[in-house]
């Protein structure tokens, strides 16, 4: 056990090193123009301070008609500095990274902030966490010729599998993210995130009918390994498969009646309906159907619902949420009955209870919120 935990905390150093060499160092920042940053939320008595600096490469190829038609590029960098007083939160950030900048955002969000009980900043301790995925750049993984090849070869395998196969659509994106947080409880914690997607779509023709069927995934790996897993011909063939299905599709009968739902996209209604419930701001708020309620049944005994962010290689998990934080296993709903809420470390200093690793946001220019990861349903 002392060599897993030795070797984890080499990763969490190397790992922070990786990030200070490739996001701060080439904007001329430091670890301790950070904490000078920090030290002026002390000057002003604010509550809590954080820094949440962040990089993002973005790419994509889509494929219509045939021919891999656009390609785009993106790079987006900058930070986000939030101080809170109480209830009220002072947010600046910057489209772009340096000193200077930070520096004065820092004093600017605790001007809005104001008065608090003052803080005594924390020695800062690396965040203890386990990697849910390797940090390898998706984005230089592969050439961009073998990029397209991989949009052509669904095309052409789709087209040669069912000549009913008319209309192809397909896209590849790749994501590569390095981000840095900073806040006065302590914490200091790095991460680099890869993130891939396949996306394909297909409409078929037979007589009159024209049916669309569509498949994806991906997650945060290489591009490299979504292709030698044989997902792009998976994914292929499932569209395919479900043009077909609806080829063959009878209209639905009205009315009530019982369904069962199987693995897929009835998640993505789990998540709507009932994930964003779930969630601790509109639970502190009162404005979900699930305020109030922990400890009582709200669904069928024999349904748990689970929020997990460990789950390896998955795209909606993360090592360490956006305010550092190791994200976990969260039983939100177990046997039909209330238990928890997903919680960021706002939400849970005003409830009083400790917080999920949820805290998650849109960019470095938004402030952070309690917000799902990968919810799921067991069912019993």
């Amino acid at each position: 056990m002392k060599e897993n935990g030795d070797r984890m905390s080499k990763n969490i150093d190397s790992l922070l090193d990786t990030v200070v060499s490739e996001l701060l160092i080439p904007n001329q920042l430091s670890l301790s123009i950070l904490e000078s940053a920090m030290d002026s939320f002390g000057a002003r008595s604010i509550d809590f301070g954080e820094v949440f600096i962040q990089s993002i490469n973005y790419e994509s190829f889509s494929l219509e008609d045939g021919r891999v038609k656009a390609g785009s590029f993106s790079q987006n960098s900058g930070f986000g500095v939030r101080a809170i007083s109480g209830e009220k939160t002072g947010f600046s950030y910057c489209d772009g990274i340096d000193a200077d900048s930070l520096i004065s955002s820092a004093k600017t969000a605790a001007s809005i902030a104001k008065r608090g009980s003052g803080i005594k900043r924390k020695n800062y301790s690396k965040t203890n966490s386990l990697s849910k995925y390797a940090s390898v750049d998706p984005l230089t993984s592969m050439s961009d010729k073998q990029k397209a090849n991989i949009l052509l070869e669904i095309d052409q395998g789709a087209r040669r599998a069912d000549p009913r196969v008319e209309e192809v659509s397909a896209s590849l994106t790749s994501s590569f993210e390095r981000m840095l947080v900073m806040s006065s409880d302590g914490v200091l914690a790095a991460d680099i995130r890869p993130l891939v997607r396949l996306s394909v779509s297909f409409i078929a023709v037979e007589g009159d009918k024209r049916q669309r069927g569509s498949a994806g995934g991906g997650g945060r790996y290489s591009l490299d390994k979504l292709v030698s897993s044989e997902s792009p011909s998976r994914f292929a063939r499932e569209a395919v498969r479900m043009a077909e299905v609806n080829l063959r599709a009878k209209p639905a009968p009205a009315g009530r009646m019982q369904v069962v739902l199987g693995p897929g996209w009835p998640g993505v209604l789990l998540h709507e309906a009932v994930g964003h419930g779930l969630e601790g701001d509109f639970n502190r708020k009162g404005s979900s159907t699930f305020s109030g309620r922990i400890g009582e049944k709200v669904a069928s005994p024999l349904c748990t619902v689970v929020d997990d962010g460990t789950l390896f290689d998955r795209r909606g998990s993360l090592s360490i949420d956006d305010e550092g934080t190791p994200t976990q296993r969260n039983i939100l709903i177990e046997n039909g009955v209330l238990t928890n809420y997903m919680q960021d470390k706002l939400n849970s200093r005003f409830m009083n209870v400790p917080t999920t690793g949820n805290g998650r946001r849109e960019s470095y220019a938004c402030l952070p919120m309690p917000r799902m990861t990968n919810t799921f349903l067991e069912a019993g």
